[in-house]
């Protein structure tokens, strides 16, 4: 598959006409992140991407990734656990584009800890991020889907929600696990109005997040020892990126994807399959 984004050419139209609401959409740091990879293929899809994200400076790099590839992306400062500003966010979207024919949730983080020495506020926090801002987002998207007659969700997860990936962090395994059986609820429930609902996977990728935040919670700060872990956990032998989340994405969020609703889409090259 070609990832268009280092290419800087315009895809084959797979989102030609749809709007699109992206979460989370800037980055921790330089390179592709989910969500500005899921903005930037999604335009340059065709999508008309309505990029949400709660740091202003990080968006404007997306948006500076979009209009280099000609693509269409309009910014929306919101924080996704704000069910006020949420709902806000949403109406905005229609207001400049049109009713959201697509929804990529994408925000998320992991803390650290096990049962034991997770505190109480830090358990609430990692739901909130994790879990309630996905809720929030579909509660105020599903009305406008559902008076359209359709609609594809798409909702980020982690591999840590199927399957132990080597670190303690018991409030982001418990979220994204949560954030599966969400989306197949949802799925369900609202098929007879015509809108899809998917999970995408990602397992243990290199992101931005590498650098910004694991390496100091994991390995010290030693970013090459972290990678190095990362990727003796995967059978293909080496990590993708948010790239390779956002391509994921994009078939779920697609005509292609038609007849796919209530299941997920695992993108971790293999680790999750291995029995050790």
């Amino acid at each position: 598959m070609v990832l268009l984004m280092d290419g800087g050419a315009r895809g084959s139209g797979r989102l030609a006409g749809k709007v699109a609401i992206v979460t989370g959409a800037g980055s921790v740091g330089p390179g592709w992140g989910n969500g500005r990879a899921a903005a930037v293929r999604f335009a340059e899809e065709g999508a008309r991407v309505f990029a949400v994200n709660r740091d202003e400076a990080s968006l404007a790099e997306t948006l500076d990734e979009v209009a280099q590839r000609g693509g269409t992306a309009v910014p929306h400062i919101c924080d996704v656990t704000d069910a006020e500003a949420v709902a806000a966010m949403v109406r905005a979207c229609t207001e400049e584009l049109g009713t959201p024919d697509v929804l990529l949730n994408n925000v998320g983080g992991s803390r650290a800890g096990g049962a034991v020495e997770m505190t109480e506020q830090l358990w609430h926090e990692q739901l909130d991020v994790n879990l309630t801002s996905t809720f929030l987002t579909c509660k105020a998207v599903l009305p406008f889907m559902v008076q359209a007659g359709r609609g594809a969700i798409v909702n980020t997860s982690s591999t840590s929600g199927i399957r132990w990936t080597g670190a303690a962090q018991v409030a982001y395994s418990a979220s994204k696990a949560g954030v599966i059986a969400f989306t197949r609820a949802v799925a369900v429930h609202h098929a007879p109005d015509g809108i899809r609902a998917n999970t995408v996977v990602p397992g243990q990728l290199h992101t931005p997040m590498v650098e910004a935040r694991l390496a100091g919670q994991r390995a010290g700060g030693d970013v090459e020892a972290l990678l190095a872990q990362r990727q003796a956990r995967i059978p293909l032998g080496f990590m993708g990126d948010g790239r390779d989340t956002a391509a994921a994405a994009l078939f779920l969020a697609s005509d292609e994807a038609r007849f796919v609703t209530g299941t997920e889409l695992v993108v971790d090259g293999g680790m999750s399959a291995r029995c050790d």
